[in-house]
């Protein structure tokens, strides 16, 4: 593999990059990870094409970032319990329609995640990221200082409440509940490598900020959850079967656009284990 044909392409001004002349199916070599790592703390968001990788190749890819976590609430690829299937039917829809990082109710948060598609629809079903440094640092002076000084609640039960309530919910994530109590973030942590400051909130599994009146926490969080939404934040992704995204969890936030029901839709995904918010 010539690494003078890979070519890393941006997509967007605050994100996003496309990489272009890496076959996944092949080993990764220390250089080509040197690649792949470089343009995700830079990018933020990196993505793929044509890449008919088996459940193997997908995790050795995740494997050479770190230590791989599972999910307590989704199915699984078999053997291949660190693969969690997200599929939606006409029958079964996503509930997820908010912006999140994933699985932020964890005290070491996941590093990044690679979401795999299977199927997608003919139309629709679109990913929206948004990079959380360029959300931090389009706040003004006195917004950056005030929130550097707050931690927030993140709760696996607030993130999930659509699936508790269904008939034989909370008794299904009864396990999930017991493994995954409330924890405290910083609202604006500190990327351990580009040093780059981002916020640390959102709608998903954000319950409030801690030690603050509910009125207070909700206007700040409210305010927060709009902010990173700002279309000059973000950048978009049409997928195609076969195609990656790896997006760096701790400085980013994603969406997905349920734009295609009742349209069928399969995705495999794997997170890497970081480190605890600081």
């Amino acid at each position: 593999m010539e690494t003078q044909v890979i070519q890393v392409k941006k997509i967007a001004g605050a994100l996003g990059a496309e990489i272009q002349g890496i076959d996944l199916r092949e080993p990764i070599t220390d250089e080509i990870f040197t690649i792949l790592h470089d343009a995700l703390i830079e990018h933020q968001v990196i993505f793929f094409r044509n890449q008919n990788i088996t459940p193997a190749q997908h995790k050795a890819l995740a494997q050479r970032f770190g230590k791989l976590q599972t999910h307590p609430a989704y199915p699984h690829v078999k053997d291949y319990p660190e693969i969690s299937i997200l599929e939606n039917t006409k029958e079964n829809p996503s509930k997820i329609e908010l912006w999140h990082h994933d699985m932020t109710f964890k005290l070491n948060p996941p590093l990044g995640s690679i979401l795999l598609a299977r199927h997608v629809p003919e139309a629709g079903g679109d990913t929206l990221f948004s990079s959380m440094s360029a959300a931090y640092e389009a706040l003004s002076d006195k917004w950056q200082h005030f929130l550097s000084g707050l931690t927030a609640v993140h709760d696996f039960a607030h993130g999930f409440k659509e699936s508790l309530a269904e008939p034989g919910g909370r008794e299904r994530l009864k396990q999930a509940l017991i493994d995954n109590p409330p924890v405290e973030h910083p609202v604006i942590r500190t990327h351990p490598v580009s040093g780059k400051k981002g916020i640390f909130v959102n709608e998903l599994f954000t319950r409030n900020i801690a030690g603050m009146k509910e009125r207070e926490s909700r206007a700040i969080l409210q305010f927060l959850f709009e902010h990173v939404t700002t279309p000059e934040f973000t950048c978009r992704f049409k997928w195609e079967p076969d195609s990656i995204a790896f997006w760096d969890n701790r400085i980013t936030q994603h969406k997905p656009v349920n734009d295609y029901f009742p349209q069928y839709r399969c995705m495999h995904r794997i997170v890497i284990e970081g480190d605890r918010p600081r």
